[in-house]
């Protein structure tokens, strides 16, 4: 199951449906440099084509060319997968600059599944968020979460994208008019899978099934429009969580984040 779910992952999930919300992507060998708004660079690829590690030393060099002359990129992530063959590359990034972040679970699993009912406190309501405010009291509730300062910076993006793209779904747990968890769905068109991102809950929440249930009710929406699998870059505190529901781990993902002096 695991190499079937790797497989279809590497497949559908890389390169064109990576870079579809960019404002701009260029094709740099078997790199896929793209530019997303707020400046914002981002490294994807199928693979390297078999490079070694000097190759792989002369990518990363070229890629960074392009985006130090892009005046308005303030930072790159170049997105590494534990099973590519990547000679040399971590070595290539941090000699370059790049300074890697927490490495993450790539979960995958069948959407039905994790469609399942989940008991949560009766005095919660789990919907959509549909209004302003509620999409700035997810993000408020997340920055909480995930110590954000910037999550005022970060409701604006959202805001922006759900106005821009219909299809990105974001569900809410509230206790009255506050939002105590929330995660957010995200069809990937032209495939057969569907994006589990942005899972918070308060820490006074937690143990109570109320992210189970988020998940739940996001897989009844991917099946519904069509979607067979859910996928989850997942840290390791809700990757057991993923994994209870139904979801298995194929790979590791770790970005690697490229900071513009001065930025």
């Amino acid at each position: 199951m695991h190499q079937r779910f790797l497989a279809v992952y590497d497949r559908q999930l890389r390169t064109d449906s990576e870079s579809a919300h960019a404002v701009d992507t260029v094709v740099l060998g078997p790199l896929r440099l793209s530019v997303f708004p707020g400046g914002r660079g981002f490294i994807s690829y199928a693979d390297l084509g078999g490079a070694d590690a000097a190759a792989v030393g002369d990518l990363v060099d070229a890629a960074l060319d392009h985006f130090r002359a892009l005046p308005g990129t303030t930072s790159v992530e170049w997105k590494t997968r534990g099973h590519d063959h990547a000679p040399g590359l971590h070595q290539a990034l941090v000699s370059r600059g790049f300074v890697a972040e927490e490495p993450e679970s790539i979960m995958i699993g069948e959407a039905t599944l994790l469609a399942q009912d989940v008991p949560v406190p009766e005095s919660l309501q789990i919907r959509r968020a549909r209004t302003d405010d509620e999409i700035r009291a997810m993000e408020e509730m997340q920055g909480i979460v995930f110590e954000d300062p910037e999550w005022r910076s970060r409701a604006e993006t959202t805001l922006h994208r759900v106005r821009e793209d219909d299809t990105v779904e974001l569900w809410i747990a509230l206790d009255g008019a506050r939002v105590v968890s929330a995660g957010r769905l995200e069809p990937v068109a032209g495939t057969d899978f569907a994006g589990l991102w942005g899972g918070a809950t308060l820490p006074e929440w937690r143990g109570r099934g109320i992210y189970r249930a988020l998940t739940a009710e996001r897989a009844r929406s991917a099946l519904a429009a069509g979607k067979q699998f859910l996928h989850s870059d997942s840290t390791e505190f809700s990757r057991p969580i993923l994994e209870r529901s139904g979801l298995v781990k194929v790979s590791t993902t770790t970005p690697y984040v490229w900071t513009k002096p001065g930025c």
